[in-house]
């Protein structure tokens, strides 16, 4: 079977894509489509060309698989050329998600029909790329300069009828695209339906809506995006030019290198040892802890369309675990989400209650108690007893030993963490956390239902904190120490959003509750080594209740939406250093980033190195999906990458001049650097 086929009726060729799963433009494609215009072209008897796509959807973009490699010709954008110089009108039948090069394909034909349901976007700024096949200069050609501006600078897809309205579109119809293709041939033939050719219309974006979009703009990828629209008042030659030499441009930033990663490690996760292993059925869950942690996991199964038991131990708090639940459910109605039929019918799934053999039918347990590892072994002590045989025992721990709280049990070998990420029924992250006597099969369960909750689930051994929260325990000291050492906290957390983060480490403690990281460190206190520097500013704040957001002061005060500067906080630190001998020096804003990733990514090599994480990659999108990493960056690990190991070794050798103790290059580190290699080609080992 080719890509492209060619049947005739009359008059009108019909010009078929089909290259499953989502017909991406790659190589097959283009020659085909490059072949079947030809040939229809020489045919004297065919007036109208009609393009549509076999399958769930017209094209939906690159091929991914071509990522990386040396281009191949024809090109998209000698595709789309040829598709616009065409002597013979071709009307473009859109069905499913048409994106990037699939909407390039239909801007170039002289007609374009939706079908209902249909969505058209240009999303390559997502990849940190712009449209490289003329949609930067076709698409403000057709519709107005905001829907232009919107589309090429956001990424985000619009409605078939949102098109139709701006123009994008020139009908909307309903039915099988072969069938739609075909009348719409006709119309074409009999002139109910107009065509246009591109090039011959004019650049409809205004120098005011260039300069309201440039205000808004962040970053390179965005101010290149529309560096290339501005170029669609050009001719259109020209225009295509400037755009092909910026989206060059961009292939080869860091951006692009670093969004591509990301993209591509939202993939890679799902591949471990355990896939094939059968998993287990997933009808029912219930969840022990109607707090916010637990009422999340209910939401996020329920919204599953799985039946969820919540046990809380008192009255009062299983009315409150309801409470939250439905609150979280009526958020969804108000995003448009939900209906508020659909969301009475999910509250009829759910059952709150004090008694625990109410969880002897469920599938998967899932306990999101209090941090203790006492109450955690008391827990699954009575599910041992009340769950039924083949039962997936989960604990959602943030750092405690998975496998102690298995030996809990008589049946170990059906245990294991599911670390969810607050909200849980929006994070998209769940750590995985595979015990020492975890089955295959639990684990592939775990995945399972990592799916069917729509997350990103990464597979972990068991260590203090895991992945991710192991690695932010060492990296958020050294937001510590450099506030000790005379950096404001305020500039720390500024300089770090500077970088991409959406909050700094300050405002994200104090989002989280300051007595959680206080908690953790009084439990970690008698095991803390003498060496290591341990600075108390946290200490004091939590001392006076303190406790962020929730408490209305943290490092920041807080009055409703508005955040100020707590300053008790410099005098705190002032008395440690003074107390301490230590004189306060100045940091630059590029310091804090480099002495911050640094220490984030000594963490995160470590964390490979002795194989809590599978792959560098897995690292990426614990970082990229849970803790709101920079996705430009493509993660810790690609940063090292993108940086140089070698400039981090550096920078950690001319640290460990201060701080010996904290600051180690990690075996692994040294390894890659001297060797020559990346974190990625360790990807592609495994």
């Amino acid at each position: 079977m080719t890509a492209v086929e060619i049947r005739k009726e009359g008059e009108v060729a019909l010009v078929k894509i089909d290259n499953p799963p989502v017909n991406a433009a790659g190589y097959d494609v283009r020659v085909g489509l490059v072949n079947a215009i030809q040939d229809v072209t020489s045919d004297d008897a065919i007036k109208v060309i009609a393009l549509f796509a076999a399958g769930r959807t017209f094209v939906a973009g690159a091929d991914i698989r071509e990522f990386g490699q040396p281009p191949k010709q024809p090109g998209l954008p000698e595709v789309c050329d040829l598709l616009e110089a065409s002597a013979k009108p071709i009307v473009c039948v859109l069905h499913g998600t048409t994106l990037g090069g699939g909407l390039e394909i239909a801007l170039s034909c002289q007609a374009r029909v939706g079908i209902k349901g249909l969505k058209l976007g240009l999303p390559e700024v997502n990849l940190g790329l712009l449209p490289g096949a003329g949609g930067t200069q076709r698409l403000p050609r057709l519709v107005d300069g905001k829907t232009a501006l919107t589309m090429i600078t956001s990424g985000k897809p619009i409605s078939a009828e949102a098109a139709l309205d701006a123009g994008l579109l020139d009908d909307l119809q309903d039915g099988d695209p072969e069938a739609v293709a075909l009348a719409a041939g006709q119309q074409v033939l009999d002139g109910t339906l107009k065509t246009r050719v591109t090039a011959e219309q004019d650049n409809r974006i205004t120098a005011d809506e260039l300069n309201t979009f440039r205000v808004k703009a962040k970053g390179e990828v965005v101010t290149r995006a529309l560096k290339a629209a501005e170029a669609s008042s050009l001719p259109l030659v020209e225009g295509l030019q400037l755009e092909r030499e910026l989206f060059v441009e961009a292939l080869a930033s860091n951006a692009h290198k670093g969004l591509k990663h990301a993209f591509f490690a939202e993939r890679a996760v799902a591949h471990i040892p355990e896939a094939k292993a059968d998993a287990r059925d997933l009808e029912s869950g219930g969840v022990i802890g109607g707090g916010t942690m637990g009422s999340g996991i209910a939401t996020a199964m329920l919204l599953a369309g799985m039946p969820v038991t919540l046990i809380e131990m008192e009255e009062d708090r299983v009315a409150f675990a309801r409470e939250t639940i439905t609150k979280n459910l009526d958020g969804a109605v108000k995003r448009g989400k939900l209906t508020e039929g659909q969301r009475d019918a999910v509250l009829g799934m759910l059952t709150c209650t004090t008694d625990m053999a109410a969880l002897a039918d469920a599938d998967v347990l899932i306990e999101a108690v209090f941090e203790s590892m006492d109450v955690k072994r008391e827990v699954f002590g009575k599910l041992d007893q009340v769950c039924k045989p083949g039962a997936v025992l989960a604990t959602n721990t943030s750092y405690l030993d998975v496998d102690e709280i298995a030996a809990t049990t008589s049946r170990p070998q059906d245990v294991i963490g599911l670390h969810f990420f607050s909200p849980a029924h929006v994070m998209r992250l769940l750590e995985v956390v595979v015990g020492k006597e975890t089955t295959p099969e639990i684990v592939a369960t775990s995945f399972r239902l990592a799916k069917k909750l729509r997350k990103i689930a990464v597979r972990s051994e068991v260590c203090d904190g895991f992945i991710g929260n192991r690695i932010l325990a060492h990296y958020r000291k050294s937001s510590a120490y450099m506030q000790l050492d005379g950096a404001p906290f305020e500039q720390i957390d500024a300089a770090l959003e500077g970088f991409g983060f959406a909050m700094g480490p300050f405002a994200v403690s104090d989002l989280a509750g300051q007595d959680i990281g206080w908690a953790t460190r009084k439990r970690q206190a008698e095991f803390r080594p003498a060496e290591e520097r341990y600075v108390e500013i946290a200490d004091r704040v939590c001392e006076q209740g303190w406790f962020g957001r929730k408490s209305g002061k943290g490092f920041y005060s807080y009055d409703g939406k508005t955040r100020s500067v707590n300053p008790a906080v410099a005098e705190y630190a002032q008395a440690e250093r003074e107390a301490k001998g230590i004189a306060p020096r100045s940091f630059t804003d590029a310091e804090i980033v480099d002495f911050y990733m640094a220490a984030m990514v000594s963490e995160a090599a470590r964390v490979v190195e002795e194989k809590i994480a599978l792959r560098p990659i897995d690292v990426d999108a614990v970082f990229l999906f849970g803790y709101g990493f920079p996705r430009h960056w493509g993660g810790p690990l690609q940063y090292a990458d993108i940086t140089g190991l070698d400039v981090l070794v550096q920078r950690i050798e001319e640290y460990a001049k201060e701080d010996p103790y904290y600051w180690q290059v990690p075996a692994l580190l040294r390894e890659l650097a001297e060797a020559g290699k990346s974190f990625n080609d360790l990807n592609k080992e495994g």
